[in-house]
């Protein structure tokens, strides 16, 4: 029961990272900045500036967007297209754990015997894992390059970025997605390090000593006799040799004595 259950718990918690990743690839607001909005005008005017994966555009106060979307991979910033690259192949990593990790479970009747679900799902928790960590590699680079354009010392004149909610949302379902692999290893760790077998010290695994079985009144592997014990298996008292022995020491004193009373 309790592999049954960790197995389902790590089928929803990497499945709801995964889609927290899917979110984040068309969500906006990746980065942004706010410009104005600070004056001692009736009027105030307040623009954004924001970038998602897809495209940079300017908002007003006026609720109007308008954006620039990114034509062709040459257009686009290397830092984007690389953190584009990671998250895809992340997603689609997951993807194939996820139905991997599906067949393998216990509580699902496909993929064959136990040994064969349990491979199949080792191999499912490495996919998820792999992909887990592409994508959080993908968000530490964006973070990478907002943070050092933001704090570099010749900073003037460029615009200071701030992270957006897909970033932290990302984050938190690439964590969930290593959880989840984790969480899959650990239900399947005897296929990875198997119960050897105990190596007896007379030779090889299971080799039993040769040595011959033990018979009553003799020793093993030789021909002496032993003779039998003098006391009962209970060690309380004598048995009926030791009495046969008492009343054969009787002296003759006493015999002589009870044959002239005769």
């Amino acid at each position: 029961m309790g592999k049954r259950l960790f197995q389902i718990i790590g089928f929803l918690t990497s499945t709801l990272g995964w889609l927290f990743v899917l979110c984040t690839m068309v969500m906006n607001y990746w980065r942004f900045i706010q410009i104005g909005g600070q004056g001692g005008s009736a009027i105030i005017k307040v623009a954004w500036y924001w970038s998602s994966l897809w495209k940079d555009c300017y908002t007003e106060s006026t609720a109007i967007d308008n954006c620039r979307d990114f034509p062709v991979l040459s257009s686009i910033s290397s830092f984007v297209q690389r953190a584009k690259a990671l998250l895809v192949c992340g997603l689609t990593l997951g993807f194939f754990g996820a139905i991997f990790c599906f067949v393998g479970m216990e509580c699902t009747y496909i993929g064959g015997g136990e040994k064969n679900k349990d491979k199949v799902l080792l191999a499912g928790s490495l996919f998820h894992f792999v992909g887990g960590v592409s994508d959080i590699a993908a968000y530490c680079l964006y973070i990478n390059k907002v943070a050092r354009t933001t704090f570099a010392p010749t900073s003037s004149g460029v615009r200071q970025y701030n992270l957006g909610t897909p970033i932290f949302l990302g984050l938190v379902g690439s964590g969930f997605i290593v959880l989840g692999a984790i969480l899959y290893a650990v239900t399947v760790y005897k296929v990875v390090f198997p119960k050897t077998s105990v190596v007896n010290a007379y030779g090889g695994p299971g080799a039993q000593p040769n040595m011959a079985p033990l018979s009553e009144g003799r020793i093993a592997n030789t021909g002496y006799y032993v003779p039998p014990r003098q006391y009962g298996s209970n060690g309380l008292g004598r048995s009926s040799n030791s009495k046969l022995t008492r009343i054969s020491q009787i002296t003759p004193e006493k015999l002589s004595d009870r044959d002239a009373f005769v």
